[in-house]
């Protein structure tokens, strides 16, 4: 298996938000024909501007021309906290290896690249949602569930009766 792994451009946009798509589908199990036109203008917006201003990097790994994974992360920032003082966050998404190439290492050694690359842009804080699939690759690199994190869902209203 000869794998090429490098670093995406805007110049890879296509390929990115093609792929983008096909993950959502995966990870998401739903039907090859739903309408992703939305998450398709949606990505390829945030793809142009996030590789622009450096707030996203993404790796491609490809067997000759044959397009076979990604992983990516995301950088944002917050106010610093005691034990994250830059306020600087990496969240990991995105890791995906095509059906045909996987349980060969392809994501772990993505993941690597991401965390080598995250690192040298001096983040500490790196975090991420797995996959029932991808939970084994991250607990085996180290990541551990974080338990003081929460999450408003869509449906719940703005609670005016609270005030």
């Amino acid at each position: 298996m000869d794998l090429t792994y490098r670093k995406a451009a805007l110049s890879d946009l296509s390929v990115l938000v093609d792929i983008r798509i096909e993950f959502m589908l995966a990870a998401n199990h739903l039907p090859e024909d739903t309408d992703m036109s939305r998450q398709r203008r949606w990505t390829e917006d945030y793809y142009r501007r996030a590789l622009t201003d450096g707030t996203h990097t993404a790796f491609l790994v490809f067997e000759g021309d044959a397009f076979v994974g990604t992983g990516a992360v995301s950088y944002y920032q917050v106010m610093p906290t005691y034990c994250n003082p830059t306020g600087r966050k990496a969240y990991i998404m995105n890791i995906y290896t095509r059906p045909a190439w996987r349980r060969r290492g392809i994501a772990l050694h993505t993941l690597n690249l991401l965390v080598d690359e995250i690192r040298r842009q001096g983040v500490t804080f790196i975090s991420l949602e797995a996959t029932d699939m991808g939970r084994p690759v991250y607990e085996t690199y180290g990541f551990r569930p974080m338990p003081d994190e929460m999450k408003l869902p869509e449906d719940v209203p703005t609670r005016k009766d609270l005030l």
